[in-house]
């Protein structure tokens, strides 16, 4: 939908991503989604006690204290107990869904600022005995579930991710090199991106302990930049014989958060906040469960539809690479524009923390558009069950209204990531 009444981002920041079973492992999503909430609580100079309501993502709920997640990261970052909280699930979508709501209670009035969260502990996603609470029949052996493993299954469809992938790649001729040309591009622009200090401003440090000592974790943990095209075409396939999915060219599973404070353009001008980006509108949409991973086609479409505006518009382009295939899908449907999407690489890089990937994804687009020149943009994510989210972000003057597109206000930053693949 097109927002009713001026929503914008004060703050946004996220943390370094870790690899499954790497730095991050001990912490649980509520200490993620703590630790990346206070970060914009502070970046945002936004004080605790002017919260209205806390909405945070997440899926697989991996910890203990799940149920109450987004409660607790409230109370833990000092928000008024009368201020209600919100744990919603839009699988991979959960960390847009949770600006999604956010916007909701700031468009109706129920807010007027609202911490927003999408987090995700992979790693700490547990085995478990099901059917034995009451009993279980004399000579029968208790069967452990991978729960990361069956979460990854749509029990609806009777399919891995993995193969909605492969049906994408079959359907739209996609190639086991061009997958892997992809991956090995992400990459690239991730490492470009990194060593230009691109990602600095979004990100909220953590400071863990090693064998080795204390030591402060800033960069995200599972890219490998080292990654060529030979070693890439040497591993196998994971999902399908001759297939076009492999460990290389798919998402890493892996640990992180990331935080969003919306407030209305009232509490905008009460507070003295610093918008750095208007929500203009968004749009959510399913699709055929069999090859999920095309979902932001129609999100997209519907997004700016709604927001009146075209992907002509857009400065920026961000969809998430949950496999190499899905997202050459995605482009081919949409005619994206390479120099225009994914431009510091994405997920086949940084990883897939579930609930936390659409914060992750906005909170990025958030600070590139604070480049010279950018104007539109338009953040995209999909979930597992076969739909998606997408929503179209304005950066500009806070109160103007008016809409300046691509061709008048042209996204300067050309160097180094936006180039073509290389090597």
């Amino acid at each position: 939908m097109a927002l009713l009444r001026g929503v914008f981002i004060v703050a946004a920041k996220r943390t370094p991503l870790g690899a499954f079973g790497g730095l991050l492992k001990d912490f649980s999503a509520t200490d993620l989604s703590e630790f990346a909430a206070r970060a914009a609580l502070s970046a945002g100079k936004v004080s605790p006690e002017t919260v209205d309501s806390v909405v945070v993502g997440n899926v697989i709920q991996t910890s203990s204290d799940a149920i109450y997640l987004a409660r607790h990261v409230g109370l833990r970052v000092g928000v008024p107990t009368e201020s209600p909280a919100l744990t919603v699930n839009r699988l991979c979508g959960s960390g847009f869904q949770a600006v999604v709501s956010g916007c909701h209670e700031i468009c109706v009035k129920d807010a007027e600022i609202v911490l927003c969260g999408g987090t995700e502990s992979m790693s700490q996603a547990p085995f478990c005995v099901r059917n034995i609470r009451f009993g279980t029949k004399f000579g029968s052996e208790p069967q452990l579930e991978d729960t990361l493993w069956a979460s990854l299954k749509d029990q609806h469809v009777q399919l891995l991710m993995g193969i909605t992938a492969e049906n994408l790649a079959s359907q739209n001729k996609i190639s086991r090199e061009d997958c892997d040309r992809y991956a090995l591009q992400t990459q690239q622009r991730w490492k470009a991106a990194n060593d230009a200090g691109y990602f600095n401003n979004e990100m909220a440090p953590i400071e863990v302990k090693t064998k080795k000592g204390k030591q402060t974790v800033q960069v995200d943990e599972h890219p490998r930049p080292q990654t060529t095209l030979e070693q890439l075409a040497k591993l196998p396939p994971v999902f399908k014989k001759e297939g076009t999915v492999t460990a290389g060219n798919a998402s890493g599973v892996c640990d992180g958060a990331g935080a969003i404070i919306l407030a209305s353009e009232d509490a905008v001008k009460k507070h003295n906040l610093s918008p750095l980006a208007r929500v203009v509108g968004y749009f959510v949409s399913g699709c055929d469960p069999t090859i999920m991973g095309i979902g932001p086609v129609p999100a997209i479409k519907g997004a700016l539809k709604k927001a009146g505006l075209s992907l002509k518009d857009m400065d920026l382009v961000e969809v998430n690479e949950a496999f190499a295939s899905q997202y050459l899908a995605v482009q081919k449907g949409l005619d994206l524009d390479p120099s225009k999407t994914n431009v510091n690489g994405g997920a086949i890089a940084l990883g897939h923390p579930l609930g936390a990937s659409g914060l992750r994804i906005t909170t990025h687009l958030v600070h590139e558009l604070r480049v010279p020149g950018g104007t539109f943009c338009v953040p995209d994510t999909f979930r597992f069950d076969g739909s998606a989210a997408a929503a179209a972000a304005y950066f500009g003057p806070f109160c103007s209204v008016s809409r300046r597109t691509a061709s008048e206000t042209k996204y300067v930053r050309t160097e180094p990531h936006a180039g073509p693949l290389s090597g």
